[in-house]
């Protein structure tokens, strides 16, 4: 007898996995079944991802899982947000999706709203202005007069792109389609003021489902080559990874990160007494909370929060923060020159170090530097702090900054709620970072609570699970997890 389960397809900056999770018994067990790089490429102008080689990566994990003998119920598929694939009306793709770091949109923001209400503009989008959204990626393509906009049938953020080339079927997902700057944050529909206005061709923008909308079954020819002899529903879930990743949080996951060993089962966090905000710490960190409706006012786009979409129609209303980027390029670089790079041990040299510089991890300098130490200690140099001196004194000094940030984020985030947050709960791979985890708590003075790092993986999962009609409603969810 096969095994039922569904797949998780999720990809990031660096990597992509497929991921099989299996509900019963009031449990989800996960099992990796693949996983694969994700590079840029840099070709001529441009800072494009390899579409063609991360769909048949992504096909490849999903014949290894029918090798093993899993019947697939269903596959969802969870990306980075704001960049897209442009399809014709044969359903081509017409180019490799340009990558958010390329450099095409630098200015444009400053550009396009020197003639638009920037006010205006948030109170309508609730997004906060960043020049690697869609809004501007499209805008540059427009001033270029870039011929794929006249031919292009149409837009598909990343999610989309994987799942209609499974499918066949056109749609954008709402979590995902809010990245993009484009969105009424009110209504959850397109900003067609805002399009219009922008030029764009209407007939881009398709139909947004919400997550746990069944967006198409494979086509038959991807079923075969896959080994399928039988149906299997591609499914919108929280299609933004943060949107799946934040689905699990309040609901009885992480341990709290001052618990010793013995007492982890009884410091679990609580599914439903604290006021929890999340923290999915990664290369970028995404500091807020989920809320039923946007929060649109001048104070909120002056602090930087943006009001993404989430599972349920919900908000997340959130700020954007460089999250351990600085950390890992530091161990890149370090790498290339022969240094230490075993994680484990420049956590504990940051925990012998007692260097207690802040800096700004926001700063425009530390977005790309040639580098990341040079730009460390110039900031340093030029703001009377002690420069690092040793690898241990790198590492801290990024994560003292990291732990300040995120409490200027909660005081911001506490004047613009009704009831202050209680609790913060990190998912996302940075939750092993129990120095910086313990450094958060100290700075925060609330309850912080870790986990799980597949945080992601798991609300995809439960989104498909709901879908198929597996699990009847989130309080259930409160039992399984």
């Amino acid at each position: 007898m096969m095994l039922d389960t569904y797949l998780a397809i999720d990809f990031g900056a660096g990597s992509g996995r497929v991921m099989a999770g299996f509900v019963s018994a009031g449990m989800v067990d996960l099992e990796e079944i693949y996983r694969f790089p994700n590079r840029q490429v840099k070709l001529g102008n441009h800072l494009y991802w390899d579409f063609p080689a991360l769909f048949a990566d992504m096909k490849q994990g999903i014949s290894k899982a029918v090798r093993r003998g899993y019947h697939i119920k269903g596959i969802g598929i969870d990306t980075w947000g704001v960049d897209f694939g442009l399809i014709d009306k044969k359903g081509n793709l017409l180019s490799n999706p340009v990558c958010y770091r390329d450099s095409r949109t630098n200015g444009l923001p400053e550009e396009f709203f020197a003639g638009t209400d920037v006010s205006q503009h948030y109170a309508e989008a609730g997004i906060q202005v960043m020049a690697i959204n869609t809004l501007f990626q499209l805008y540059s393509l427009k001033k270029e007069g870039d011929v794929t906009l006249e031919i292009a049938d149409r837009l598909l953020f990343m999610p989309d792109l994987f799942s209609y080339f499974l499918t066949g079927t056109a749609n954008n997902e709402y979590s995902i389609a809010s990245t993009s700057e484009l969105l009424d944050a009110r209504s959850r529909t397109w900003n067609w003021p805002l399009i219009h206005q922008l030029g764009l061709p209407g007939h881009l923008f398709g139909e947004i489902v919400m997550p746990g909308t069944v967006r198409g079954q494979l086509k038959q020819d991807v079923a075969a080559e896959l080994g399928l002899d039988y149906e299997v529903d591609v499914i919108a879930v929280g299609s933004h990874d943060t949107a799946s990743a934040v689905f699990t949080v309040g609901l009885g996951t992480g341990c709290s990160v001052s618990a010793d060993t013995d007492a982890v089962l009884e410091s679990v966090a609580p599914a439903t007494s604290l006021r929890h905000a999340f923290l999915s710490s990664g290369t970028w960190s995404l500091l807020g909370i989920e809320l039923d409706e946007p929060v649109l006012t001048e104070e909120a786009r002056l602090s930087g929060f943006t009001n993404e979409g989430g599972v349920g129609g919900k908000i997340r209303f959130l700020q954007n923060i460089t999250g351990l980027w600085i950390l890992q390029r530091l161990i890149a670089q370090w790498g290339e020159n022969q240094k230490e790079t075993e994680y484990d041990a420049l956590i504990s040299a940051a925990e012998l170090a007692e260097i207690t510089s802040v800096i700004d991890v926001d700063d425009p300098a530390f977005a790309c530097p040639a580098d990341m130490e040079v730009a460390i200690a110039h900031y340093c140099r030029t703001h009377e702090l002690q420069v690092p001196s040793t690898q241990g004194e790198y590492v801290r000094c990024v994560l003292n900054s990291l732990a300040q940030r995120y409490k200027r984020g909660i005081e911001q985030l506490n004047r613009l709620l009704p009831a202050p947050v209680e609790a913060l709960h990190i998912i996302g791979g940075g939750c092993r970072n129990k120095l910086l985890n313990r450094l958060t708590e100290e700075a925060l003075g609330i309850p912080v609570y870790a986990g799980p790092v597949e945080a992601t993986a798991i609300g995809n999962i439960l989104v498909q699970a709901l879908a198929k009609g597996e699990i009847a409603d989130r309080r259930e969810i409160k039992g399984i997890i």
